[in-house]
């Protein structure tokens, strides 16, 4: 149990008692005088109401310590003090000793991480983040210090000393934090200290630390900027992950009725370094140096390849729809799948593009082509981009995929309005629905309600798989 909370379950008790025990005394008074003064005059029914009293009053302090008066020392979430309490707690420290040190951690990408990922993975990235921060001093040897979250994913904590004593060990915090992750989810911090050589008013103290932290995440931007590999290293290194085949592959399932039918999968490509290019990085490259379609017939082939091994799941891949309408891409796509009769029926094509391409008719007879040999094409990001509408309106396709921001704002009036008709419009169609970044139980249900068809993200998988080329 974090201090913090044994703090507010002993101000809970105190104040608890404090109501309580006065009135216990007036009852115990009550029956105590009565029983002195008219002791021969008492009935049965006065034990007994003197005795229901008492069992009430004890019930009533018992309650009352655990139910009464909701005041919150602590964050829920987080379980850290609140500001007002902690600046409550620091004042008394700062007074009584002559050097204290205040540290403040922030979680720079917590907005982020809230749009990404929905609020309620926000509100678990908090609460494991102050545990990791909680365990990593307690393997320090340091315990009951105050901690509190004074905004966002901004947390205090105060220990004594001057901050020589601790520059070292949050300096090696830093350095750990590089590998937080919660979930999948990355987490970046920064890191700020300050103590009362600099002043001995907390607000002052406070505001130091933010000004401190500004600058160590603009130091850290900086070195992140400069740390960038060059761009002519980084196109050989894509041009080698391409030749050789080095990539990784993460997998995300797609679930229909809650059976898991579809493995969505994300490639980032595996430098000769050692180092891991994401897809934000390679993609220009990829379109720059014309690779594209080399680097499609990749995940194509490896794909192809799963579907030997695993005889019942379908494989979601993007591919560039510049890729579909290339020959060289689409005869060799249509060899290989001929090739390996297994992967009929279980390759899926998601498509997107911010331009429409206007020769609807040869587009249509290509997809054809694609769809009798046994590939689902998929239509991204809908109700996103315009394009995503007009290819609902004029392609032969077997499914769409609602954009991640309908999802997030799922309960929003007009989100839903979207949602049902464009589910209405698909189903008119034949084509089958398919929602992402469903995070939490009532996304997916209001889901289920508005009739989508498949159903992805982390609430119903919220573990990724991984595996390497």
């Amino acid at each position: 149990m974090l201090l913090p909370e044994t703090k507010e379950r002993e101000y809970r008790f105190r104040l608890a008692l404090r109501i309580g025990l006065p009135i216990f005394a007036l009852v115990l008074a009550l029956v105590s005088n009565s029983l002195i003064t008219s002791y021969q005059s008492l009935d049965t029914s006065f034990y007994i109401i003197s005795i229901l009293l008492i069992v009430f009053s004890v019930y009533f302090i018992l309650y009352i310590i655990y139910n009464s008066f909701d005041i919150r020392i602590t964050e829920p979430i987080t379980k850290t003090f609140t500001r007002e309490y902690l600046y409550k707690y620091l004042r008394k420290q700062i007074k009584k000793s002559d050097d204290y040190t205040l540290i403040m951690i922030s979680i720079d990408n917590l907005s982020d991480i809230n749009t990404r990922y929905g609020i309620e993975n926000g509100d678990k990235v908090l609460r494991e983040v102050t545990v990791w921060i909680t365990n990593y001093f307690k393997s320090k040897d340091l315990q009951n210090f105050y901690m509190g979250q004074i905004k966002g994913g901004d947390f205090v904590i105060g220990l004594k000393g001057s901050k020589n004593k601790y520059s070292t060990l949050l300096e090696l915090m830093c350095l750990k934090s590089d590998e937080l992750i919660v979930e999948n989810i990355e987490i970046k911090i920064t890191t700020a200290i300050t103590d009362t050589s600099f002043s001995k008013e907390l607000e002052y103290l406070v505001e130091n630390l933010f000004e401190i932290g500004e600058v160590n995440r603009n130091k850290k931007l900086l070195n992140q900027e400069s740390q960038k590999m060059d761009p002519n290293e980084l196109e050989l290194l894509v041009i080698n992950a391409i030749k050789n085949r080095s990539f990784v592959v993460t997998a995300q399932e797609v679930f229909q009725n809650d059976k898991e039918v579809i493995k969505e999968c994300f490639v980032k490509l595996k430098a000769s370094t050692s180092k891991i290019i994401y897809p934000k990085s390679y993609m220009k490259i990829l379109d720059k140096l014309g690779l594209m379609v080399d680097f499609d017939l990749m995940v194509l082939q490896n794909n192809i390849i799963n579907c030997s091994d695993n005889l019942n799941e379908k494989y979601a891949m993007n591919i560039s729809p510049s890729s579909i309408r290339n020959p060289k891409f689409l005869s060799r796509a249509k060899e290989l799948i001929r090739e390996n009769p297994l992967s009929k029926n279980r390759l899926i094509f998601l498509l997107s593009e911010y331009q429409y391409y206007s020769h609807v008719g040869k587009y249509n007879a290509t997809l054809k082509s694609l769809r009798d040999i046994g590939v689902l094409i998929t239509i991204e990001r809908v109700g996103a981009i315009h394009t995503s509408y007009l290819y609902l309106r004029d392609l032969d396709i077997d499914m769409i995929r609602f954009d991640s921001t309908y999802t997030k704002d799922i309960q929003n009036k007009k989100s839903k309005i979207v949602i049902e008709g464009f589910n209405a419009m698909a189903h008119a169609k034949g084509v089958k629905t398919w929602m992402k970044m469903i995070e939490t139980k009532e996304s997916k249900e209001l889901a289920q309600g508005f009739g989508i068809d498949y159903l992805q993200g982390k609430y119903l998988s919220p573990v990724e798989i991984k595996y390497e080329n």
